[in-house]
């Protein structure tokens, strides 16, 4: 980054000497500084840049940037331009044919491959040969729905090789979620793992493979399902209808690869998907350009990466930190990809990995530390951890007491915790690390460069939208356009920048003209950090008091670790009730009860950490947290339940069953009874 800002100045004579001039530079001057980032990252490309952006177009017209460049996501992960090649041609600079590209490992450590940067481009190659010569070409779109390995790696760089979408799902997600998401983009082919390996468990697919197969009756453009051996034994699949194995898909390649398809900056190339825990999720579509773009920022720019550089990621291939891990090829480091459960055959295995594979960067979840921290395990004293330079830590808040943990027992002092976060909808983050700040208790250093946020005040409704001075909670707003917000949704009728269009409707209808990303959040006012407190629509708001689940969260991880689990806080407001009530659920650790003096101390330190408004009103035990198949804890659908709603549960949820037990406390009598009982 500091390098990154001495061409800045050197180029255009300014003199920013810290992270916040830069930050400053990059949203007051965007053309200039993601044409910046677009020259020092060397992106692949053909054409010429025409005009960068309109920067007097609002971000809800959703305008294009970078027009008259063509560029392809493939050829940039699997090549890099020399700096000083005016051709634009492809070369191998930082990617050498011997240095190994990725390396997949399975549950266990039971079993690791390799592949080379030579073999990765000769059997990406092959792939999209096989593609083609099936009928995939530009726009179509490729689904797949299989392990954190090779092979889909290989899938989803062939798909763009030829200029098609794709699309990828985690084979732990139940057929309904699954479904949800691809007959909507009605894909031409789904790629899908025969057998899955999680928590020491090897899983036959076959049967959802024929309740996918038969879900996709109405998808015109579907050709077909393609198996791919994911163990030593490929599974017999003659009985799953419009199914074939990955050998006989690819005996139709031709003898070369065939040429790379070319795509303008903003054409479409990824789709995602919002986590539709309430209903069906969102398919949000990428540009081609806006992922490389930021994926370089983000990359090489906040976090250092090169070709010496190891990622390994924790993540199921259906949710974006999938994608964020490839990303890192483009700066051709090696990327580790692992698959199966972070805690099999034990807690140990999974950290002596990041030593064994010299990792540099390491992305992990709050839940992963609270579960190392929680069985005393200190990753620094079981593994040699002198090349882990990043740890980055996303998907829920990581509380106070886990930053505490990760320096004083964790983790070695030179190892920088960056806790990221941003969303599916951007393809990346708003609150990220950088190299330039120091390190503070508590939320992501900052924001991500190029990407200009405030804090609204959460109170108003929707309108016109106020900013609120740091250290005051609000939502999370974007207040002019950057790169990588999506394309459009798919299936939208009404074009994106008009009111009534699915995307307006998602993004922009709560406040005038400013992305409202539906996160609460505040910035402190001395180190400007961006602490993320919980989502907009899960914020808790007893009397007009607004907080997020996170403060509480963080109580309890700080007194009652040694008896509580896990627990979930949220708010209830049935039609009949003048003010929200917050409610607080608690899964147990075996042994411990849950009694009177237990829910006196919990509320006693809630009210002596936070303040009297924080108290839950209701304080209740449960057997199980919902959670998504990424073990992100869902509030938003028991919010719902509490308050008197019936709803469908998504296919994203792990234990969809969890909710059935919330349905009760929507009832005067269970809330009585529970509060008599204590």
């Amino acid at each position: 980054m500091h390098k990154f800002m001495q061409q800045v100045n050197q180029k255009h004579s300014l003199a920013l000497k810290t992270f916040w001039d830069l930050y400053e530079y990059s949203v007051s001057r965007r053309s200039e500084f993601w044409t910046d980032v677009f020259e020092y990252t060397n992106i692949i490309h053909t054409g010429s840049i025409k005009r960068v952006v309109d920067e007097s177009q609002l971000i809800d017209s959703v305008p294009r940037w970078f027009d008259g460049i063509h560029l392809n996501f493939t050829e940039n992960i699997l090549w890099t331009r020399n700096a000083t090649d005016p051709s634009n041609h492809h070369g191998t600079v930082g990617k050498e044919d011997s240095k190994i590209a990725a390396t997949e490992v399975r549950e266990g450590v039971s079993e690791i491959r390799q592949l080379t940067w030579a073999s990765l481009r000769k059997l990406v190659g092959r792939y999209a040969s096989a593609m083609q010569a099936r009928g995939v070409k530009r726009g179509d779109r490729i689904v797949i729905v299989a392990a954190n390995s090779i092979e889909t790696l290989v899938v989803i760089l062939a798909a763009s090789w030829l200029g098609a979408m794709f699309s990828s799902s985690s084979t732990d997600m139940g057929v309904s979620g699954i479904l949800q998401r691809t007959i909507q983009i009605n894909p031409k082919y789904i790629f899908m793992d025969d057998a899955a390996l999680y928590n020491g468990k090897r899983v036959d697919l076959r049967q959802k493979m024929t309740e996918i197969e038969a879900g996709m009756k109405g998808c015109d453009e579907f050709q077909g399902m393609v198996s791919i051996r994911r163990f030593q034994e490929a599974l017999d699949i003659s009985s799953v209808p419009r199914t074939q194995t990955l050998e006989d898909f690819l005996s139709a390649r031709t003898s070369k690869p065939p040429p790379i398809a070319q795509l303008a900056f903003h054409e479409p190339i990824m789709i995602c998907y919002s986590s539709g825990t309430t209903g069906i999720p969102k398919a949000i579509v990428h540009s081609v350009g806006g992922i490389l773009l930021n994926y370089s920022k983000e990359g090489v720019i906040h976090e250092g990466m090169n070709s010496d550089s190891v990622s390994l990621q924790y993540t199921t291939t259906g949710w974006i930190m999938y994608l964020a891990n490839v990303g890192q090829l483009l700066a051709g480091a090696r990327v580790v990809l692992y698959d199966g459960s972070p805690f099999q055959p034990d807690l140990q295995t999974f950290v002596r990995l990041i030593g064994d594979q010299k990792v540099t960067k390491l992305g992990i979840s709050p839940r992963w530390m609270h579960e190392i921290a929680k069985a005393g395990i200190s990753p620094r004293e079981i593994t040699d951890l002198s090349n882990l330079k990043v740890v980055t830590s996303t998907g829920m808040v990581l509380s106070d007491q886990l930053f505490e943990w990760f320096y004083e027992k964790g983790f070695p002092a030179h190892t920088h915790l960056a806790n990221i976060s941003g969303g599916t909808d951007i393809a990346g983050c708003f609150g990220q690390g950088n190299q330039l700040t120091p390190v503070y208790l508590g939320g992501t250093q900052g924001p991500s460069l190029g990407t200009p946020i405030a804090v609204y005040d959460s109170l108003l409704p929707n309108g016109p939208g106020k900013e609120v001075p740091d250290g005051t909670p609000g939502e999370l707003v974007a207040t002019a356009a950057f790169p990588h917000v999506p394309v459009y949704l798919w299936a939208d009728k009404t074009p994106v920048g008009v009111k009534g269009s699915k995307y307006h409707s998602a993004y922009f209808a709560r406040f005038d003209h400013v992305w409202a990303h539906g996160d609460f959040i505040v910035i402190h006012p001395v180190t400007k950090n961006v602490t993320f407190l919980g989502r907009a629509d899960g914020v808790l708001n007893p009397s007009g008091v607004r907080f997020g689940s996170a403060e509480v969260y963080g109580v309890l991880e700080r007194h009652f670790a040694d008896r509580i689990v896990d627990s979930i806080c949220v708010g209830q407001r049935r039609q009949q009730d003048n003010d929200e009530s917050v409610m607080l659920f608690l899964l147990m650790k075996p042994g411990h009860p849950f009694d009177k003096k237990l829910v006196l101390e919990v509320k006693e330190a809630i009210r002596r950490d936070l303040s009297k408004r924080h108290v839950p009103k209701y304080v209740f035990e449960t057997p199980e947290i919902p959670t998504t198949v990424n073990l992100k804890k869902v509030e938003l659908p028991v919010k719902q339940i509490v308050s008197g709603h019936i709803i469908k549960p998504s296919g994203t949820l792990l234990n969809p069953n969890s909710l059935d037990y919330y349905y009760q406390f929507a009832k005067d009598e269970v809330l009585k009874a529970g509060r008599e009982k204590l």
